[in-house]
């Protein structure tokens, strides 16, 4: 159906019910409630929240609640607000020229109100599409209440000859310009509490004063906010009106699973080399493999990360960081593989530690942390999670062979320049490592840089579980055994610290 081109048709199509005529909470439930029924997803791309946050959000709709997000960085919040855009119309019906996308119907500012009164049903009708009825405003200490209210224009005032206290002298700040849209505020406390009082204001008693001068303003407009669960609760960093006014408090959270990670890192991150990311092919690339493993144990990394003891859990650990990492570790396989003229290039072990740039940025930490350095935690983080995941693949397999073999004598010099065929030829002689490999998904009959990635995975794990020892230039070998003694502790004791025997009792 072709849409109204002036108000007298708009009027005749919104009699005959074929343009909706109501408010945009209205519109984004009965939208939702449309969806519903038809067993659509709300919020497609958004994993992990199907059984939290999801149903939070669809009951804040529901109810016609402006709503904040309460989460630490990384939980896709902003995304989460942006996809909202999907429960508007496709097209909505303005007044054409207008700041702040005036109701034809039911015009709110001055001007528009004098052309609907001067024109009639022959005044122009415009449409908005809904990409348009997003409006978002990160929260800053030096936004000030003309940027979000407005304020007085005294040239404009000048120049049409008008009292200051006149409406159309006002210049409208962004909240007036997002009126019949989606509003979103990201980090809410950021906000001065002069700025939080206007914004309750407009919410509750549809106006303000700028200047001195009270405005009505009864905006048509849905109020969304993001901010970090600290800082939302701390004494006064939001004031408590404003905090009363939010219909509903929806927590997000970091995913629950390492399923659940591992299809938000893959959805997000950019590992098919083949495509440039804007769907074209990109000529002269390899093929690139991402083992299992290797997906679970960049996902392993952000888990163990969030609950080490050296990474501050109020700043929170992003989703930001598997994405990156696994983007990293791809292109070290890649930069390997062409180097060495290798068909596919095959994630591995190695990988991870050579994507410590895309991790040790990711996380602060305490001040024991800060002591022992970002490299060498995000090291520990990497060899935790790679034991963690070895585990899991290697519950009940016996890989005493492989440990004997180094337990006599043998040594092996790898790294994450090694070639496949290089790692390959230097663990042949190594008895049951490659029988290991079918444990990891890794067969007889795969390539050299698959089955080069499933035995890296073997001795890795099995260096993170202490079986053997690793030197900082990744040569593997036997684990240093404790030597038997009969001597008592306490002469153990006194030979370390040197004491001569007649001279002990000064140190007792």
């Amino acid at each position: 159906m072709a849409q109204p081109e002036h108000l007298g048709e708009l009027r005749a199509a919104v009699a005959a019910g074929t343009v909706p005529h109501r408010s945009v909470k209205l519109e984004m439930r009965q939208n939702l409630m449309d969806l519903l029924r038809r067993n659509e997803t709300l919020l497609p791309g958004i994993v992990g929240y199907e059984d939290s946050v999801i149903p939070q959000i669809a009951n804040a709709v529901l109810s016609q609640h402006n709503f904040v997000l309460l989460g630490l960085r990384g939980q896709a919040k902003t995304r989460i607000l942006r996809g909202l855009t999907a429960l508007l119309d496709e097209w909505l019906p303005v007044v054409p020229g207008c700041q702040i996308n005036d109701d034809p119907l039911a015009p709110l500012c001055r001007s528009c109100r004098t052309r609907v009164a001067e024109e009639g049903d022959a005044l122009p009708v415009a449409w908005l599409p809904r990409d348009r009825r997003f409006i978002e405003k990160l929260a800053t200490p030096d936004v000030t209440i003309a940027d979000i209210i407005g304020d007085v224009d005294p040239i404009k005032a000048a120049r049409a000859g008008l009292e200051l206290s006149d409406e159309l002298t006002m210049h409208y700040g962004l909240l007036p310009r997002a009126n019949r849209c989606l509003f979103a505020v990201n980090e809410l406390p950021d906000l001065a509490g002069k700025i939080q009082v206007g914004l309750f204001n407009v919410l509750q008693e549809g106006d303000v004063q700028i200047k001195g001068y009270p405005i009505r303003l009864p905006l048509d407009i849905v109020m969304t906010f993001t901010a970090n669960p600290e800082d939302y609760t701390a004494r006064g960093k939001i004031i408590t009106p404003l905090k009363d006014r939010i219909g509903s408090e929806i927590r997000t959270h970091y995913p629950r699973t390492r399923v659940a990670g591992i299809a938000i890192t893959a959805q997000e991150s950019w590992v098919a080399r083949g495509d440039d990311g804007n769907g074209h092919d990109a000529p002269g690339t390899v093929d690139t493999v991402v083992p299992r493993y290797i997906s679970e144990l960049v996902e392993e990394v952000a888990f163990v990360a969030r609950d080490h003891a050296k990474v501050d859990k109020r700043s929170g650990v992003s989703q930001r960081l598997p994405i990156s990492c696994l983007e990293n570790v791809v292109s070290n396989a890649e930069r390997r593989a062409l180097a060495h003229g290798e068909s596919i290039a095959v994630a591995r072990v190695a990988d991870l530690y050579s994507a410590l740039p895309a991790i040790t940025g990711k996380f602060e930490l305490e001040y024991e942390g800060e002591l022992r350095g970002a490299d060498q935690v995000a090291r520990d983080i990497i060899r935790t999670a790679v034991g963690q995941v070895f585990d899991g693949w290697f519950t009940d397999v016996d890989t005493s062979a492989v440990v004997e073999w180094f337990d006599l004598g043998g040594t092996l010099q790898v790294g994450d320049t090694t070639s496949a065929a290089d790692l390959l030829e230097q663990t042949a002689s190594i008895q049951g490592l490659r029988e290991l490999a079918v444990h990891a998904q890794v067969d007889a009959s795969a390539p050299a840089p698959t089955a080069a990635s499933g035995v890296e995975f073997i001795i890795e794990g099995l260096y993170a579980r202490k079986k053997i020892s690793r030197s900082d230039d990744w040569q593997y070998h036997a684990t240093p055994k404790r030597p038997r003694t009969s001597q008592t502790a306490e002469q153990l004791f006194d030979a370390d610290m040197r004491i001569p025997q007649g001279k002990k009792k000064y140190y007792n």
